[in-house]
């Protein structure tokens, strides 16, 4: 509890006025001495009126509240709030309400004054913004009530427990059910390629049109029914895909206000929804972290909210990645061939390591390595150089691109598909080599 600004402003007032009479007796000037008396008796007074009205707000009782929030939220989207406030105050009342929110979380149009009235409930909101994914917990409201009299305001601090979810950024995904998906794919800026030759599951059989090949005739249905049958193919819509995510310290950079690390995980959950759609089972493996997290492939849209689940509270470490150790990992889980995409920030130190480990996996499996690349190192290489610093800076962004690339030259000379993007570009980028290669019948 805490004095008011109206009753400084009185105490100031009669406090002042009662040192001013008392200055001008010991002055000698000639004060009516009832002046006296009828200022500190108004002081007196005054002190008593406070003591009454601090006693009288100790007995108000706290208002109750309700709050309504999503039960998740999406990382770097606005989402709104809404407070509530039930009392039985039989007069109006004027209070200040503030929402205490949890570290991670940025907030507008807080606090808020609100006006209470009799028989009425009250409602305000304000914004969220998450800066960070995880499950976060609400305990408590406070608000300042004033006094009857207004010479005091309380803070009472309600309890108010709520809980929710910050996924990654999934209401782009969500949102693309809206649109076809084709219409859907361009606006992101992922190009459908022509599909080259024949898909490899059997559809049906039909009759032979002009433009079939003649390899497509089943000879066999064409006898029976004594006029050319063709088979029809499709592409294949029983396979897997696995990500295999790196959680070290590497993906903690930053690229404007995501991670790298957030950035792969946008990209793993679009390129999850297109091959869920196109009916492929998605997994997931985690390496470099502290518990690392295996989701075995599955098809249908189910799968898409296992994987949102799974990766809503996933973090960086300060760990090196061990690629031995995470295809040992993967190895002795996915038996079945599957599309392994291996998603980190690539290092011309990871050389070897990295070599025997991919080259492991794809004996069983078919690789894509998806290499982050810092967008600073495009900016430097592209700003112009006038003075020395610069040119250093511009010289040493040009060894280490090259160094850089040199090993991704050496994982293709192996055979192994390499995918060198931006962090924000690479959920298009996956997405196209995707549907290329399931177009083109090789996955």
């Amino acid at each position: 509890m805490k004095p008011t600004r109206l009753l400084l402003i009185w105490l100031g007032v009669l406090l002042g006025l009662s040192i001013l009479l008392s200055a001008f007796a010991a002055l000698q000037f000639n004060v009516p001495s009832t002046l006296h008396s009828i200022a500190w008796g108004l002081l007196l007074a005054l002190l008593l009126l406070a003591l009454l009205d601090a006693a009288r707000l100790r007995r108000r009782p706290s208002p109750r509240v309700r709050r309504q929030m999503p039960g998740s939220l999406a990382l770097g989207r606005w989402s709104e709030v809404r407070i509530t406030l039930e009392h039985n105050y039989p007069q109006p009342l004027a209070v200040k309400v503030f929402d205490h929110v949890p570290d991670g979380l940025s907030l507008e149009h807080l606090p808020q004054s609100i006006n209470l009235r009799p028989g009425e409930h009250s409602e305000l909101g304000y914004r969220l913004r998450p800066l960070r994914r995880g499950h976060f917990s609400f305990e408590r409201c406070e608000v300042h009530l004033p006094s009857p009299l207004g010479l005091w305001s309380a803070r009472r601090f309600i309890k108010a427990h709520d809980a929710t979810r910050v996924y990654p950024d999934f209401a782009r995904l969500y949102g693309a059910q809206l649109l076809a998906v084709d219409n859907w794919l361009s606006q992101l800026g992922v190009r459908q390629r022509q599909r080259r030759g024949l898909g490899l599951e059997f559809h049906q059989l039909r009759e032979f049109r002009e433009g079939d090949s003649l390899r497509q005739i089943d000879w066999k249905a064409t006898a029976r029914q004594r006029t050319p049958i063709a088979r029809e193919y499709q592409d294949e819509r029983d396979q897997q895909i696995v990500f295999m995510l790196d959680c070290g310290r590497r993906m903690r950079s930053q690229d404007g206000e995501l991670s790298h690390f957030d950035h792969a995980l946008n990209a793993c959950l679009l390129l999850s929804y297109v091959a869920l759609r196109q009916g492929d089972a998605v997994g997931l493996c985690t390496f470099a972290c502290d518990q690392p997290r295996y989701l075995a492939p599955v098809k249908g849209s189910g799968q898409l909210n296992l994987l949102l689940n799974t990766v809503y509270d996933l973090n960086t470490t300060r760990r090196a990645a061990d690629y031995q150790a995470a295809a040992s990992q993967l190895l002795a889980r996915q038996k079945r061939r599957a599309l392994v995409i291996v998603v980190s920030n690539l290092r011309d130190e990871d050389d070897e390591e990295l070599l025997t480990a991919v080259k492991r996996i794809s004996r069983q499996h078919r690789v894509l390595v998806a290499s982050l690349r810092e967008e600073v190192l495009d900016q430097l290489r592209q700003s112009p150089v006038e003075t020395l610093p610069e040119a250093l800076a511009y010289c040493g962004t040009v060894d280490y691109v090259n160094a850089r690339n040199e090993l991704h030259d050496r994982l293709s000379a192996h055979g192994l598909s390499v995918l060198d993007t931006q962090p924000s570009e690479l959920g298009a980028a996956l997405v196209t080599r995707y549907l290329g290669w399931k177009k083109a019948g090789v996955l």
